[in-house]
This record gives structure tokens, sequence and C-alpha cells, in this order.
């Protein structure tokens, strides 16, 4: 059985956000500390209000596993799944597919790019910087659509 996820009321707006190919992260309204994932609360001031600042899907490998579960729908091959470090948001990882036919290299610059997995769900993928993923500024991406 594949695994799809399933939106809760902090993520709902994220995944929103990822249908229409932006990438975003919550900034406290009290304090403007970024933060992701998603979550009701600052984990700085630990108060509740949020807005959505979008940034550019840009940062560096830390890690990544080869998963052999078939998480993601149509897909029963071992693929890797990387943790990338956001350049834009101090402390913050992103997990995703990686889209390279090499392995990934720990610190390596990677870029996002958005895969459409099914006609109602996109998902957040991983490319090396290089090979032309979304990046530099939100108002310098293109849409591959």
């Amino acid at each position: 059985m594949a695994y799809r996820p399933e939106p809760d009321r902090d993520s709902r707006p994220w995944w929103e956000r990822i249908a229409r190919k932006e990438f975003a992260v919550q900034e406290c309204a009290s304090c403007g500390t970024p933060r992701f994932p998603p979550r009701a609360f600052c984990p700085l001031c630990r108060t509740e209000g949020c807005r959505w600042r979008e940034v550019a899907p840009v940062g560096t490998v830390e890690s990544w596993i080869v998963n052999h579960q078939p998480f993601v729908p149509g897909r029963r091959d071992p693929y890797l799944v990387v943790m990338v470090r956001l350049e834009a948001v101090s402390g913050c990882l992103v997990y995703g597919n990686w889209r390279s036919e090499r392995a990934p290299e720990h610190g390596e610059r990677v870029a996002g790019t958005f895969t459409e997995v099914t006609e109602d769900l996109t998902v957040l993928d991983w490319t090396p910087a290089a090979a032309g993923g979304v990046h530099g500024h939100p108002s310098e991406r293109t849409s591959s659509h």
C-alpha cells in the first residue's frame, strides 16, 4: 500500500503552495522567526499566528537513505530520499526524493523541483543545483507547467 500525504490544519497551506509550484515557510507573526515544518506555535516565542514567506528551495544535502517501501503511488523500485538543509531558514531540514542518475554527496548544493505524482498530488524533490532545478529568488523561478 502506498503512502499518500494527508494535509492537516498546519500543513494544508504548504501543500496548496506546493501544488502551485511555490515553496514557502511559515514566519511567526509576532517575532518573525521562520519555521518549517508548518506548526501552530512559534518554537521561539510560543505564540500562535503566522504568515507565509516564499523562499527559494535551495539548500545542501545533509544525509540520505535508500527507500525500499512503496510510499509513492505507482513507484515500486528502490529510490533515494535526501535530507536537505535549507539556505533560507537556519536549522530547517526538508526531505524529498533525489532526482539524479548519480548518488548525492554530503554538503552538495541542491535545488528543489516540483514533481506531479498524480493529478492532485505534487511533491518537492531535489536535484543537484547545477542540474537546473528551481533555484534563485522565487520571482526568477520558471514553471515547467
